[in-house]
């Protein structure tokens, strides 16, 4: 099965930097990754019940326009059992527990370890299905 998932960022680089660190997987079948570059797009998104089915959002907090964490409380509200990771280059402690508040089931910080998020991603998904 492959987990399908959705980033959130108002960079266009974020997508190629993504499709670059999983190349290996998403070749393979083991992931598949949905783009967004607002707040707004990805709930339009989810709204459209994208295929496959998104099972972990992974989103920037900075944007312009909806925030990452407006999303993230959007999110939890609406689609309560889908984890929503976020993701900056701000790893304040005010951030931190602005996401936590709000719902966030992880939070990472730029630049990105693409190792340990690809474990972190496999844990965040089996979490909701358990």
């Amino acid at each position: 099965m492959s987990i399908s998932i959705l980033i959130v960022d108002d960079e266009t680089d974020v997508a190629e930097l993504f499709k670059r660190k999983f190349r290996r997987e998403l070749r393979n079948g083991d992931f598949v990754m949905h783009f967004a570059y607002s707040g707004e797009e990805a709930i339009s998104m989810l709204e459209a019940e994208i295929e496959p089915i998104v099972m972990l959002v992974l989103s920037d907090i900075n944007m312009p326009g909806m925030s990452g964490i407006e999303l993230l409380k959007d999110t939890r509200a609406r689609w309560p059992d889908l984890p929503v990771a976020m993701i900056t280059a701000y790893g304040d402690p005010d951030s931190r527990q602005k996401a936590h508040d709000a719902g966030a089931a992880d939070f990472l910080t730029k630049p990105i370890d693409f190792v340990k998020l690809k474990n972190k991603i496999a844990g965040l998904v089996h979490e909701t299905e358990d």
